[in-house]
């Protein structure tokens, strides 16, 4: 016997809290594999429900305007989660220099300009 299909949670922003039955349908889903480390969770153990595709990196389209949706999720564990997360920001870190560059969008130089050729530091004169 089936039971009823249910349909797909989709948060009305990308803040708005996933709600426990989300969860636990997202934990059944993936028959409680965290999809970081490849292992089933044991009972008792701390974990997440944990976006697939950061929402940082989400890419919005017509039909999902964020990733904040129940095919988005699955079962992270707790102590692998923040590994995920900084590999997240790093790819959005990476993509975003990438597409400044192609764009021309020049980064701010910081301290003091290179000396010229022949600068002496201690006599403070260019030598020649």
């Amino acid at each position: 016997m089936t039971g009823r299909s249910v349909p797909e949670w989709i948060g009305k922003t990308a803040d708005t809290p996933i709600p426990d039955r989300v969860k636990l349908r997202v934990f059944e889903k993936h028959k409680g594999m965290c999809h970081i480390a490849g292992r089933k969770i044991q009972a008792g153990e701390p974990w997440d429900a944990e976006h697939v595709i950061a929402l940082c990196n989400w890419l919005p389209s017509d039909d999902a305007p964020h990733g904040n949706r129940e095919s988005n999720l699955a079962p992270a564990l707790r102590s692998k989660h923040p590994e995920k997360t900084a590999a997240d920001v790093a790819e959005k870190s990476m993509i975003h220099r990438k597409r400044s560059k192609h764009l021309g969008v020049a980064k701010a130089k910081r301290g003091f300009p290179k000396p010229p050729p022949g600068y002496n530091a201690w006599t403070r004169r260019i030598e020649t």
